[in-house]
């Protein structure tokens, strides 16, 4: 059933602090989990006919945990049945009670839920999906349709996560100190995974889902207000903004993809960007730096030029530098030797290239290969760069960025055989 937007944001809203009321109060993750979907479930037939009701949360909180008491009365009685030749004083699986003011308080529960959801015995996979049900409040439907597999194989991906969750006797509480920074990383991650799965869809036929940019977006937030004073928090948050910004530039109205020097940045959203900026400038000011905000920086030197030409790529590929240092990926290096090629001429960038071919991880990557496409084209060498286009068009499974490198090969001529 399609929610009403207003209805659905309300919902996604109190998710998590209707979720961390129950765990809170009566354990089993997953059981809990269970009854706020159907009580999500309800809440979005009927409040539509019969009005909103006046403590939303409450309201939520209250069906959730009969839907929780119904779950455990008809566990208990299956088991009644089948333990029937059992004593007669057998153990009885204990019943949620009816809720009290200790579910009521105003507790956001929102972090400790991230955390339980980002559990290092989750596969990534699994951290995302559990994540975006049981914080972001989204259906299992919606979550299958956003990363384009049956809607099956994701409540199984989701059963298996609150199963593991609970094999691992997981307590609903933060992790010790020790722990902390570790479990933190992989929220962050989780969060990133998601804003880049919707700003460039790994495969399908739109460019972009804004369902996901913009869920990463409202969860980032939120992990923002609860750790304001967190650089690598206040840098993600800062990153999404930035680079969301540019999305409406990023197609044509046939959904073909424009590139970042081609973009009509008077479309790029100046909002977004005026809080980016906002946030990585104070963030880098008072905490030590980390990816999230270096990558923040670079996306806001990118913002803030007026024209592709415009760009300080000299200070980007000083900031390239720093964060190879600390995050040495694939991707990382990729990028860097394009500001390389931007700042120094191709021939630079193309050298950076060579040196990480011999990467087990770029073999075969689309990107690797349009990369070196698009500096072989710099350099006038448009015989190799029409057949890395090529290249690079046959691995890709998104269909817009297929289209793309398709295009920019058929483009290109090579002067010997006109």
């Amino acid at each position: 059933m399609t929610r009403r937007p207003r209805l659905e944001g309300l919902l996604r809203e109190l998710t998590p602090q209707v979720l961390g009321a129950l765990v809170r109060r009566y354990g089993q993750f997953d059981r809990c989990e269970d009854a706020v979907q159907e009580a999500l479930l309800a809440a979005s037939v009927q409040w539509p006919e019969e009005g909103l009701p006046e403590n939303p949360r409450g309201w939520l909180i209250t069906v959730a945990s009969r839907r929780l008491a119904d779950q455990l009365r008809s566990e208990s009685a299956r088991r009644r049945r089948e333990e029937a030749m059992a004593s007669q004083d057998g153990t009885k699986q204990a019943v949620a009670p009816a809720p009290d003011a200790d579910q009521s308080a105003d507790i956001d529960d929102t972090l400790t839920l991230l955390v339980l959801c980002c559990h290092p015995g989750l596969s990534q996979a699994s951290q995302v999906a559990l994540t975006l049900r049981a914080v972001g409040g989204l259906t299992t439907a919606e979550i299958a349709r956003a990363f384009l597999v049956p809607e099956s194989t994701m409540a199984q991906r989701i059963s298996r996560a609150k199963q593991r969750i609970r094999a691992t006797g997981s307590e609903f509480r933060m992790p010790p100190d020790a722990e902390m920074a570790t479990r933190m990383t992989a929220v962050l991650q989780v969060l990133y995974l998601v804003f880049n799965e919707g700003y460039t869809s790994t495969s399908g036929p739109d460019l972009a889902r804004a369902d996901l940019t913009w869920e990463a977006i409202r969860l980032a937030r939120m992990v923002f207000r609860l750790l304001p004073d967190d650089g690598e928090v206040a840098g993600l948050l800062a990153l999404m903004l930035l680079t969301e910004a540019r999305r409406p530039a990023r197609t044509t109205a046939d959904g073909s993809l424009v590139p970042l020097a081609e973009q009509d940045r008077r479309r790029w959203n100046s909002g977004y960007i005026a809080e980016g900026v906002d946030l990585i400038s104070r963030t880098l000011t008072s905490s030590p730096l980390g990816r999230y905000q270096l990558q923040a920086a670079i996306a806001a030197i990118h913002g803030e030029a007026l024209t592709a030409q415009d760009t300080d790529w000299p200070q980007i590929v000083a900031l390239y530098e720093l964060l190879e240092h600390r995050s040495p990926t694939p991707m990382v290096r990729l990028n860097q030797a394009v500001a390389v090629a931007m700042a120094s001429g191709p021939a630079a960038g193309l050298s950076m290239l060579d040196q990480a071919d011999t990467d087990h991880r770029m073999v075969g990557h689309h990107r690797f290969d349009a990369v070196r496409a698009h500096l072989q084209e710099m350099a006038g060498d448009l015989a190799a760069a029409r057949a890395n286009y090529r290249k690079a068009a046959r691995a890709t499974t998104s269909l817009p960025e297929k289209r793309y490198l398709e295009g920019r090969a058929a483009q290109l001529t090579d002067p010997a055989t006109d």
